[in-house]
């Protein structure tokens, strides 16, 4: 069996979930030197800002003004902490 580590996440609220990665996982996605908490945190950014895109493009019927802006501004994060923008990244956009 195959063990586990634990990363936490902590709300603005003070409310903590902890999420378990099989040990190993985090280090194939690390770059040389790159510490797993980054690591871990460029996969929430990247995963929110592909699930905040697909609610906003690819929703059947209207988006709510809202969505839309929480997407941009997803998008805003995304491109601040990679350097590139979200479309150029998944190579479309809208």
């Amino acid at each position: 069996m195959v063990e586990t580590e634990t990363y936490t996440i902590e709300g603005p609220d003070g409310d903590v979930e902890e999420i378990q990665l099989p040990s190993g996982l985090v280090d194939i996605f690390a770059e040389q030197g790159e510490e797993p908490t980054d690591v871990v945190g460029d996969i929430v950014v990247q995963a929110f800002a592909q699930q905040a895109h697909v609610v906003v493009h690819h929703a059947e019927g209207e988006v709510p003004g809202d969505l839309e802006e929480l997407n941009d501004e997803m998008e805003n994060i995304f491109e601040e902490r990679f350097g590139v923008s979200l479309a150029d990244a998944m190579g479309h956009s809208h």
